[in-house]
């Protein structure tokens, strides 16, 4: 029997990024030591009151359904972080998430028809295309990567981009790939240009709260912009609750009502219990997202001095935990020559739809970092 798949699943191939760092881990089982610098995971442990709460709520018998959008807990927490932001929200326009990817997919379902047009600033997060490609959008794309990656001299070229057909623009500041952080002129032309052709705009601040020495605005703060944003933030990167998976969306009510019905459908609600932690997360743990944050800064700096000692100069960002290394055009060949020749794990640029680049995390200890240039130089990668 040959099973005929649906043609939103057929519009897709798997992530890029989780390919590669699935082949990490098969030469890793084989007993390849391999520098894993593929996957946006930090490598410090959840903080120790954040596993206790989820410990905690456990034991107090928090095992069971929640309410669907989550419980009133951390939904107020979160619109009470939201508010200390300068945005516009109540509990009741948030809705918890398993995971920060499953409130972008949620967000493109409720919104995105056949046809509907989204535009992507590139390099671009990879789920964002294959999430627009299965919702039956189209898509349009400004490159960023001649202005080093910056937003605010491209504004031309969105404006070029973007019509009144456009149905939804996503920016992702701090970026992944790129680290870089949208300057507040950036962000008004973006305002600017949604004002003037009605669109509505995901603003994924997924790492925040993991900014170098700038100030991060948020898109809905904007004057015109508190009805037509979509804020989107989750756990992962910035708590290092990767694998809890935790995440949430915040929007006009409107919205929260018809994504509603889809999160009910789906995934009923996110854990019971890692949403007591995720309160614990987002009241008691700045100190540790600082010492965090500082870390990464050091990696930073370290890799882009690594990479300036063998004559490779990096576009540096001020956010995230990522760096795009200029490589040959072939990137594809070039990240898979490393992980087979080096034994580095890295992911293509084409992937964010930016050729030329690879993509690495310096969320890995200086040492494994250091590691990773080392046998990146000696094997004629650099």
């Amino acid at each position: 029997m040959s099973m005929d798949f649906a043609s939103r699943v057929r519009r897709v191939e798997p992530s890029a990024t989780l390919a590669i760092s699935n082949l990490a881990s098969e030469l890793e089982a084989d007993g390849v030591d391999v520098v894993d610098l593929s996957v946006g995971e930090p490598d410090f442990d959840t903080p120790e009151n954040v596993k206790q709460a989820g410990k905690d709520a456990m034991d107090a018998g928090h095992t069971g359904y929640t309410s669907s959008n989550g419980i009133p807990q951390l939904r107020e927490a979160i619109a009470n972080k939201l508010q200390d932001d300068g945005l516009d929200y109540e509990a009741d326009n948030v809705i918890v998430t398993p995971g920060g990817k499953q409130s972008l997919f949620e967000i493109f379902m409720s919104l995105i028809d056949d046809g509907d047009e989204v535009c992507l600033l590139d390099p671009a997060w990879v789920s964002y295309e294959a999430m627009v490609k299965m919702a039956g959008g189209s898509l349009s794309r400004v490159d960023l990567s001649p202005h080093d990656f910056q937003l605010e001299p491209a504004l031309d070229e969105l404006a070029d981009a973007v019509s009144d057909d456009t149905e939804l623009l996503v920016v992702n500041s701090p970026s992944n790939p790129t680290g870089a952080v949208y300057s507040d002129a950036a962000l008004e032309g973006v305002r600017d240009l949604a004002v003037e052709h009605d669109i509505t705009v995901i603003s994924d601040e997924i790492y925040k709260e993991i900014t170098y020495g700038v100030e991060h605005t948020s898109l809905g703060t904007l004057d015109e912009m508190g009805d037509r944003t979509i804020t989107v933030n989750g756990f992962s990167k910035a708590y290092a609750m990767t694998g809890w998976r935790l995440g949430y969306f915040a929007g006009p009510e409107e919205l929260i009502s018809q994504a509603g019905k889809l999160h009910s459908h789906s995934v009923s609600c996110a854990v019971n219990f890692v949403q007591h932690a995720g309160v614990e997360a987002l009241e008691n743990t700045e100190e540790s997202v600082v010492e965090m944050r500082d870390a990464f800064e050091e990696r930073r700096d370290m890799l882009a001095d690594l990479f300036a000692e063998h004559g490779v100069d990096v576009p540096v960002g001020d956010g995230a935990f990522y760096m795009m290394l200029p490589v040959d055009d072939d990137d594809q060949a070039w990240c898979e020559g490393a992980i087979e020749d080096a034994h580095v794990a890295t992911v293509p640029g084409s992937a964010f739809g930016t050729p030329g680049y690879a993509r690495l995390s310096y969320a890995a200890s200086k040492e494994r970092l250091k590691e990773g240039v080392d046998r990146l130089a000696e094997n004629g990668y650099l």
